[in-house]
């Protein structure tokens, strides 16, 4: 299980809390009702007992920023619609002050050793003033990258990101791309399924992946609200490499062949095989990205080989195909 370790300051954007816990928590009920363990134990910590939000509203009994991590744990920073002014101002507010040098004793020694960082908005403020971001590549609410830049001046800052992941470090732009981010570790964490089902939940759909300036692919098709179709997607997420004719997807959704192939076309705007392609060979584009072998991430999809998985992303993407 792993620690999601949220600091939370005075004048804490509330969506960057609520809306990553949320799906966080959305998660840990998929998992239950799969038979699975959780996954994540929500944690809420800060340099002061309790700290009024952005909207007014007080959180309370919070955890003191703990001195050790005992589990996996994450540490997800959060904005602040004043954080660049704390990040700026000297002298440095006490609150900031004293969670940045929390972040440089505690978290940096252990960062990619069982601690990772997540930040939402200006989170990645305060982690760049702790000096986490030096020399990655990191994002941020479009209206502070030139202040991350200056807190960071080492640092690959990339505009038009949701959010940009390296290596134990994950960056996310403004407010509601924090839930991008989520549903990005629940994926790589839980698998695509119950990231999707999570999605759906919260009637949320997929924009962007980390690297990818358009919409994720591994998730295309999903953004309709039809139960029987998001059953058969689920289902195929769950073991692409399955094999998956039309008449046990139908099986799936409890209606003919016949009829799940117009629900496709009018709710996907595919067939299910083309559907389904499209989803393997998204899938072993992002085993390619993690670093499997060509063999390895083609067979994990469920193609019938490096071959297979040319032809499709040919015929699917030819401007983005090596010559």
């Amino acid at each position: 299980m792993i620690d999601l370790v949220f600091v939370v300051l005075p004048d804490t954007l509330l969506l960057d809390l609520a809306g990553p816990a949320e799906v966080f928590r959305l998660a840990n009920q998929q998992l239950a009702r799969r038979g699975r363990p959780p996954a994540f134990r929500l944690r809420h910590v800060g340099p002061e007992p309790q700290a009024a939000s952005s909207v007014g509203a007080t959180i309370a009994g919070l955890e003191p920023l703990p001195a050790a991590f005992e589990r996996e744990s994450w540490v997800l920073l959060l904005g602040q619609p004043s954080g660049c002014e704390s990040a700026l101002q000297q002298p440095l507010p006490a609150h900031w002050a004293a969670t940045r040098r929390w972040l440089a004793e505690a978290v940096a020694p252990r960062l990619g050793h069982g601690v990772d960082v997540l930040t939402v908005c200006a989170g990645a403020l305060l982690a760049a003033d702790a000096g986490l971001l030096a020399g990655r590549r990191c994002t941020t609410h479009h209206e502070m990258l030139g202040d991350l830049q200056r807190l960071a001046p080492t640092a690959q800052v990339l505009a038009n990101r949701l959010f940009v992941a390296d290596g134990p470090v994950a960056t996310s732009a403004g407010v509601t791309a924090g839930i991008d981010l989520a549903l990005h570790a629940v994926g790589r964490v839980c698998g695509e399924a119950v990231a999707a089902a999570v999605a759906q939940t919260m009637v949320v759909f997929h924009r962007r992946g980390s690297e990818d300036p358009q919409r994720s692919a591994l998730l295309a098709g999903r953004e309709h609200l039809h139960p029987a179709l998001h059953r058969v997607q689920d289902a195929v997420l769950d073991d692409p490499a399955a094999e998956w004719p039309l008449d046990k997807l139908a099986a799936i959704a409890h209606v003919s062949p016949r009829h799940l192939a117009r629900l496709f076309a009018e709710h996907v705007g595919s067939s299910p095989r083309a559907w389904i392609e499209d989803l393997r060979v998204a899938l072993a584009e992002r085993a390619l990205r993690e670093g499997r072998a060509t063999k390895q991430a083609v067979a994990e999809a469920g193609l019938g080989g490096p071959r297979q998985w040319r032809r499709l992303r040919a015929r699917r993407r030819p401007a983005e195909t090596p010559g």
